[in-house]
C-alpha cells in the first residue's frame, strides 16, 4: 500500500497483526473472544479497604468492638503501611491478633522481585489467595514515584500484541488487592528500598502517581477499581492521594468511560488507541468491534468536557504496522475535529522482540510520527520504556510458567 495521499506517495510496508507462539481465543463466529465478566472463583477475604468508612465501623461493632478502632486501623494501614498486629501497640493486647486478622487479612504474597535502572525500577510478582498471579511495577522519576498497578489477574480483552491477554481473564481483583499493591510499595519506599543512595529510607516519601496500566482492563472491573480510587484519594479515611496523580486507562469500553466521567473524581483518563482507523484497530484491539474509534474518541472528549481534565491518548508504535505517517495525520485530524487543548498523545515504542512482527518502530519513523502530531497542534511526548529489561514495561506483564513454579514453591 502507499503512504496515502494525506502525506506523500512513499511506499511503505503494511504488516497485519497476528499472534506469535500462541493461539488467540475465538468465539463461535470466529471473532476474537472478549471476556467482560469475571470467572467465578473463591472471593478473597473482606478487607478494610473493601469497605466504606461507615461499613468499617459497623463491621467492628458486629465484632463487639468500639467503632473508633476503625480509625486506628486506617491510620496503621493507609498512613504507616503496617499490617502486622505486633506493630499496633495502641490496640489492646487482648484480641489484637484476631482484630487485625479479621480486618487486615493477608492478600498478597510476594513471589519475586526484580530490579533495573540502578534500583529505580522494581517489578513485583504477587500471588493472590487463590494462587492467581499478578504483577506491579514501581518506578522512581525525578520529582515523583509512580506505581503501575494491576486490576485483574489476566485480561479478557484479547489484544494480540499484549502478553497479559494471552491466557485470558483469570478473575477480577478486589479493591483491597489493588490497594495492597500501593501499601506494599510504600512500605518498601519507607524502608529505603527504591533507588535510595543512602539506604535509609525517607519517612516523607511515598507513591505519588498511580497508573492503572498493569494487568487487566480497569474499566471491566469498574466497581472495585472505583472503590480503590476512592480509598486512594480519601484524605480522612484513606491514603490522601491527589486524584490528578491517578491515571485510569482503557482500551475503549465506551459505556464505562461515560460512567467514569460522572464520578466527579478528577483522575487522569487514558485511552489506549494504538490505531486511528477502524480497519487496523479491529485487529489490534478486538473491543473495537463493539465500540469504534470515533465512538471511543467522542467518549474521551466528553470526559474532558465533564471534568476539565486533559485526556491522554496512548499509542504503541509498532514497526510497519501502525507507525505510518498517514496514520499520524489521520490521528491528528480526528483529534482536532473534536477541538483543541483537550488531549495529549503519548506514543511509546513497543518493546522489541528480535525477529518478531511485534517490534518497535525505527527511531526516524518515531520522530516523524511525533513531529507530524506536534506540527498539527497536538501536544505529543514520546514516552519512556522503563522496566523493559525485567519484562516490566507496557504490554509485558504476564505470569510465566517459571513464575507459576516459584509461586507453587511458596504455597
Amino acid at each position: 500500500m502507499t503512504d496515502s495521499p494525506r502525506s506523500s506517495t512513499t511506499r511503505v510496508t503494511q504488516v497485519r497483526p497476528k499472534t506469535e507462539g500462541w493461539s488467540q481465543k475465538k468465539d463461535a463466529d470466529g471473532r476474537p473472544l472478549l471476556q467482560f465478566a469475571s470467572p467465578r472463583r473463591g472471593k478473597p477475604p473482606v478487607h478494610l479497604a473493601d469497605l466504606k468508612p461507615e461499613e468499617r465501623v459497623e463491621r467492628l461493632k458486629e465484632l463487639g468492638l468500639p467503632g473508633f478502632r476503625a480509625k486506628q486501623l486506617e491510620k496503621h494501614y493507609f498512613t504507616h503501611y503496617a499490617w502486622d498486629a505486633a506493630a499496633m501497640t495502641d490496640l489492646p493486647a487482648s484480641g489484637r491478633e484476631e482484630l487485625v486478622a479479621g480486618l487486615l487479612p493477608p492478600l498478597l504474597t510476594e513471589v519475586r522481585r526484580l530490579e533495573t535502572d540502578r534500583g529505580d525500577t522494581i517489578k513485583f510478582l504477587w500471588r493472590l489467595h487463590d494462587g492467581a498471579l499478578v504483577e506491579s511495577v514501581l518506578m522512581r522519576y525525578p520529582g515523583r514515584i509512580t506505581l503501575c498497578v494491576s486490576s485483574q489477574a489476566g485480561c479478557g480483552m484479547n489484544c494480540p500484541f499484549c502478553a497479559t491477554g494471552q491466557a485470558g481473564l483469570t478473575r477480577n481483583m478486589s479493591a483491597a488487592e489493588i490497594i495492597d499493591q500501593v501499601v506494599r510499595a510504600n512500605a518498601l519506599i519507607r524502608a529505603g528500598g527504591l533507588g535510595d543512595p543512602r539506604g535509609v529510607g525517607h519517612e516523607e516519601e511515598r507513591v505519588t502517581n498511580i497508573v492503572f496500566m498493569g494487568m487487566g482492563e480497569p474499566l471491566a472491573n469498574y466497581a472495585r477499581v472505583m472503590q480503590a480510587v476512592r480509598v486512594m484519594t480519601d484524605k480522612k479515611h484513606g491514603m490522601g492521594m491527589s486524584a490528578r496523580g491517578i491515571t485510569v486507562s482503557t482500551v475503549g469500553l465506551v459505556p464505562a468511560i461515560k460512567k467514569l466521567a460522572d464520578e466527579e473524581i478528577p483522575v487522569t483518563f487514558a485511552l489506549s488507541l494504538h490505531a486511528p482507523d477502524d480497519e487496523l484497530r479491529d485487529e489490534l484491539i478486538p473491543v473495537n468491534s463493539r465500540w469504534k474509534v470515533d465512538e471511543a474518541l467522542d467518549a474521551a472528549r466528553a470526559y474532558f468536557e465533564r471534568t476539565g481534565r486533559r485526556v491522554s491518548i496512548e499509542y504503541a508504535l509498532i514497526k510497519d504496522m501502525n507507525d505510518h505517517a498517514w496514520r499520524a495525520d489521520l490521528l491528528a485530524e480526528k483529534l482536532n475535529a473534536r477541538g483543541r487543548g483537550w488531549v495529549h498523545v503519548n506514543p511509546i515504542p513497543l518493546n522489541p522482540t528480535p525477529g518478531s512482527i511485534w517490534t518497535s518502530s525505527e527511531k526516524a519513523v518515531q520522530d516523524e510520527f511525533v513531529r507530524r502530531l506536534n506540527d498539527a497542534g497536538i501536544p505529543t511526548t514520546l514516552r519512556d520504556t522503563r522496566g523493559k529489561e525485567i519484562d516490566g514495561a507496557c504490554g509485558q506483564l504476564v505470569a510465566t510458567t517459571e513464575d507459576e513454579a516459584a509461586a507453587a514453591a511458596l504455597a
